[in-house]
């Protein structure tokens, strides 16, 4: 249930022949930390409440089972031109959980990945901007892992260990692909990435994890100093089952679909600010597992 998310920087620098509206979307780029060198930086929070209880797909009643999940990730990276930059992720997890009849919390550091993003086509002109970036990185094991070995017997039914753990205790791997289409004032954005987990602590091996996001959007404001566009965003996850020493941990795998708005705000090509809300249309699961019921997005970048 619980992912580390990745961010997709690619852009190119203003050049002033260009009509006002471009100049304003390059700038708006440039502001989200891509495009041009230097240093930029930020912050990413997601909270995530999961109060539903399903078995195998379907609901059930529950003793009040919940896992309220915050995972704030600070970033920092590099443009070290206009096709590559490379970030660094931090993230600082927060997590409470219970049930009826018992709580607890889970806090610290978690895994630190550095993922690098290439910018592998780009098309300009006035009216029209199509651009393509992959991204490749890794994830080192800084979070602490304990709780993978705690018994199911400890935990309220439908939440594992898997589900609390601040780190895997393993080295894995990351690859996406995004791209970013842009018409007049109106835009689609899409993105893919999948993560390639290996064996950690415990003998417990996170199963191959598949995310991506899509969604159309169209700028309500565009001019020189700031934008304001808004988005509607449809998002997912896929995921295998986890194994613990070869066998398959049957209350793991699931099947994901969110749908929601985003705001997405930017000011001169300096500060980059995102708002989203995500809340799921389909939720399907092995076993048995406290799922989702919504999740609130921000995130927030300044480029030096």
């Amino acid at each position: 249930m619980k992912i580390l998310t990745f961010a997709v920087l690619a852009a190119a620098g203003m050049q002033p022949v260009l009509a006002c509206d471009l100049c304003a979307v390059y700038a708006a780029t440039e502001a989200q930390g891509g495009g041009g060198t230097g240093f930029f930086g930020g912050v990413a929070e997601q909270f995530t409440h999961f109060g539903t209880l399903q078995f195998e797909g379907r609901e059930v009643a529950s003793e009040g089972q919940y896992i309220e999940s915050s995972v704030s990730q600070l970033f920092a990276g590099y443009n070290f031109n206009d096709r590559f930059s490379l970030q660094l992720n931090l993230p600082l997890i927060y997590r409470a959980f219970g049930s009826d009849s018992m709580h607890g919390t889970e806090e610290g550091i978690g895994d630190l990945s550095v993922v690098g993003n290439f910018r592998v086509y780009e098309r300009l002109s006035e009216n029209s901007t199509f651009r393509w970036t992959v991204l490749g990185g890794f994830k080192s094991p800084t979070g602490g892992s304990s709780k993978l070995n705690t018994p199911d017997s400890e935990l309220p039914e439908g939440i594992g260990g898997h589900d609390l753990a601040l780190g895997s205790g393993s080295f894995d791997g990351v690859v996406g692909t995004g791209a970013y289409a842009r018409w007049k004032k109106t835009f689609l954005t899409a993105n893919v990435q999948y993560a390639i987990r290996s064996e950690g602590d415990f003998q417990h091996q996170y199963a191959n994890d598949l995310t991506w996001s899509a969604g159309p959007g169209a700028f309500l404001i565009l001019n020189h100093k700031y934008t304001l566009a808004l988005q509607a965003m449809i998002s997912g996850e896929k995921k295998g089952k986890d194994t613990v020493a070869g066998e398959p941990d049957d209350d793991s795998a699931e099947t994901l679909v969110y749908a929601g708005p985003q705001i997405n705000f930017t000011w001169k090509s300096k500060l980059s600010a995102q708002l989203g809300a995500d809340f799921p249309v389909s939720r399907g699961n092995s076993g048995a597992q406290v799922v989702p019921d919504y999740r609130i997005r921000a995130a927030f970048t300044w480029r030096l």
